[in-house]
């Protein structure tokens, strides 16, 4: 009889899984000036312009150069956006304080992504970043946070996921408009000003919307910005803390 010979598992394609080169000689360039460097060029130029080649060209050196690092695109995009979650900060919290905390990190995120905007293209569609060094440091810190608040640790995992859902549905979008704006040249006053009038024409036979539009007539759109994230992040940190009230009568 034919000995049936299962096939050993292949790892997940990542940067983080796959075995490390053997290294026969000290490579010219170190990950971390092969990362900085892209994270550099995405922030002046966005997630098009990220080539091997053309972050060659910028080190002034060859392919080779990074294959001990970095093999394809796929990889390099994993070590930037792990460099850019090296920019959140996770908050120390106590019981007493989880909330704060979590509006913390919340708005560090956020403040990422806004540094970043390029973030927002790859966001959920890179691998698995989630074995990358900075983001294990953020779900650990996260998960401990709520843990402290009371949560058992299957439902700390789903604050974790709830939370960074909102911040990052929110500031998606944000990104988005941020980068048409630098394309355009202009600031973003001058758009939301050059905006309103045909925004308030179209809503003529909208009254609530009339009423939205004229509300904000003066305003710093970036403060507005601003408000709605927090609105938002307070009333998410409103239905978490309704867990816990639950769970303590």
């Amino acid at each position: 009889m034919p000995v049936d010979k299962k096939q050993p598992m292949q790892p997940i394609p990542s940067v983080w899984t796959r075995p490390q080169r053997r290294k026969r000689e000290q490579p010219a360039l170190s990950r971390d000036q092969i990362v900085a460097e892209a994270v550099r060029l995405l922030d002046e130029e966005g997630i098009d312009a990220l080539s091997l080649r053309r972050l060659g060209t910028r080190l002034n050196a060859g392919a080779t150069s990074f294959y001990s690092h970095v093999t394809n695109k796929d990889e390099l995009i994993e070590l930037v956006v792990d460099e850019v979650y090296g920019e959140i900060e996770v908050p120390d919290a106590d019981a007493a304080d989880w909330r704060g905390a979590a509006g913390g990190c919340a708005r560090s995120l956020r403040t990422a992504i806004l540094r970043h905007p390029w973030m927002a293209s790859v966001l959920g569609g890179v691998g698995a970043a989630y074995l990358g060094p900075n983001m294990m440091r953020i779900s650990e810190g996260m998960i401990g946070m709520f843990r402290k608040a009371g949560f058992p640790v299957d439902e700390a995992d789903y604050a974790v996921s709830t939370l960074t859902a909102y911040v990052i549905g929110m500031t998606v979008s944000e990104a988005a408009w941020l980068t048409m704006l630098a394309r355009s040249g202009g600031s973003e006053r001058e758009w939301v000003e050059r905006l309103l009038p045909a925004a308030e024409e179209a809503a003529r036979s909208h009254p609530q919307l009339q009423e939205q539009y004229a509300a904000l007539r003066g305003k710093d759109p970036g403060t507005t910005r601003d408000d709605k994230f927090d609105y938002g992040l307070q009333r998410v940190l409103d239905g978490l803390a309704g867990q816990t009230d639950r769970k303590e009568r």
